[in-house]
């Protein structure tokens, strides 16, 4: 009894200390950094490429875990996040900045190592954007947004410069489109968990400017990602076909964002909006990698 009761709690440790890390949030930056790996123009060896991706994973995690300790405080006063494990208590705060200072340590030279140095820099750059401006910035400025979207939007670039170790359009065009994804995506979860940010005192478009102004960018922003997401077709990152289906899950996601200018928002049209968005770049990365292997 007294073994099996030990397991249990070794193994909700370990638990905590993967959600320390965002596991839905990492897991969905470290699948753009693997597209960005299989659509850069080269070859990396196997073993070097899988290394590479593994240390920018465990970049990610770590971002998010400094993120987890920075905030511990107003995590606990959010519904969405007072279970975590720092506000409810289940790891010491100084334990998990060890952890993720060590796994910063520890990962960024395994990555110039298996990548290249280039690479190394922009796990740092995202590293310290996201850690060090943007985490604060949220309590101070309603356009931390913008702020934010650079590091989420830095692992793809990170996943394509492994292969060629330079930064070309390629990159810099998946970058973009991952830097507008995130903008009505991250709009669209401030206006349903608005009274969630106002508990913490974040200061979001929604509750600084008000949900008129933040529904009009929800629009805009996804009319920019429709348009950013039709250029890999012209670069030769994505075929004809590439091009015609990304029209056609981008359009109806421009619309739909559109149309929600015409009603009284509600948190279920947002809330719904957020998951569109994620389909939509579930899709897009599905067809984006379909056509480079045509």
């Amino acid at each position: 009894m007294h073994a099996a009761s030990s397991s249990a709690s070794w193994v909700a440790r370990v638990r905590d200390f993967v959600d320390l890390a965002k596991p839905r949030l990492s897991t969905l930056v470290f699948v753009t950094a693997a597209c960005g790996m299989i659509l850069a123009p080269g070859n990396i060896e196997p073993v070097r490429g899988a290394i590479a991706l593994f240390a920018t994973a465990v970049v990610i995690g770590a971002a998010n875990a400094l993120n987890s300790y920075l905030e511990r405080d107003i995590d606990g006063l959010m519904l969405r996040t007072r279970h975590r494990p720092l506000p409810a208590g289940r790891i010491a705060p100084s334990v998990a900045l060890v952890a993720a200072l060590v796994a910063s340590i520890l990962a960024l030279p395994t990555l110039a190592w298996a990548a290249n140095g280039l690479t190394a820099v922009l796990g740092a750059t995202a590293l310290v954007v996201y850690v060090a401006i943007y985490t604060p910035a949220k309590r101070s400025t309603s356009w931390a947004l913008l702020i934010g979207a650079v590091p989420g939007a830095i692992p793809p670039l990170m996943g394509y410069t492994a292969v060629t170790g330079a930064v070309d359009t390629g990159g810099l065009v998946l970058f973009g489109v991952l830097f507008f994804w995130q903008l009505p995506h991250f709009l669209a979860i401030s206006l349903y968990l608005r009274e969630d940010y106002a508990r913490a005192g974040i200061r979001t478009v929604s509750l600084v400017h008000g949900e008129v102004v933040t529904q009009r960018l929800i629009a805009a922003s996804a009319v920019l990602l429709l348009a950013m997401t039709l250029l890999p077709w012209p670069l030769g990152l994505g075929g004809m076909l590439y091009g015609v289906l990304a029209l056609l899950i981008g359009g109806p996601l421009a619309l739909w964002a559109a149309l929600g200018l015409r009603r009284p928002l509600t948190p279920a049209w947002s809330r719904s909006f957020f998951f569109g968005t994620l389909a939509h770049l579930t899709v897009l990365m599905v067809v984006l990698l379909a056509s480079a292997y045509r």
